[in-house]
């Protein structure tokens, strides 16, 4: 749910610069390697979306790039058939969380009913929002985002006085960061 960030910075990077990225990041936090390849997973769905493509038509080529150990259940809860009540775990776990993202985006032709989609499964409703909605932001743009969920956003900057960041200081910040090309 912490990928939207490194996701975009390293997708100019290629699939498999951004993907070896994504399995670093996530090991800072998480030492399943199922954690690694999902968040490999998601990092190149936001790269090939960021390009301009579809990234439920990229899964088959994004799961060869998936370590072998894990190809074959991450192959299984992607696959276009899947649904959420197949889950074997609470969708908080790496498995079901992204496979209930992917679900949305599936089965929906829109930014809100995506998220509305994912918030609607239940469970762990902040972490499956999050990789739904970096995914269907990236599939559908940001002009998708409903104006009303936008203009209310405030954010206190901690150490900074009373600044507050606003949506328009949030898409500015967002825009620098996918203009920073990491060095290689």
């Amino acid at each position: 749910m912490r990928a939207s960030t490194s996701a975009v910075y390293f997708a100019a990077e290629g699939r498999d610069r951004t993907m070896a990225a994504a399995r670093r990041i996530a090991a800072l936090t998480h030492g399943d390697g199922a954690a690694w390849e999902g968040t490999a997973i998601l990092h190149e769905l936001v790269r090939v979306s960021l390009l301009g493509e579809d990234p439920l038509a990229a899964l088959p080529a994004t799961l060869t790039a998936i370590a072998p150990a894990h190809r074959d259940r991450w192959s299984k809860v992607l696959a276009p058939d899947w649904h959420p009540d197949d889950a074997t775990e609470f969708n908080g776990a790496v498995w079901p969380c992204l496979a209930s993202a992917i679900w949305a985006l599936r089965t929906t032709d829109s930014f809100e009913t995506a998220l509305s989609a994912a918030i609607d499964l239940g469970g762990d409703t902040d972490t499956v929002a999050a990789v739904t909605g970096l995914l269907a932001g990236t599939v559908h743009g940001a002009p998708a985002i409903p104006a009303r969920w936008t203009a209310p956003l405030h954010l206190p900057l901690p150490g900074h006085g009373d600044r507050v960041l606003r949506t328009e200081d949030l898409v500015a910040l967002a825009t620098s960061l996918a203009a920073v090309r990491p060095s290689t």
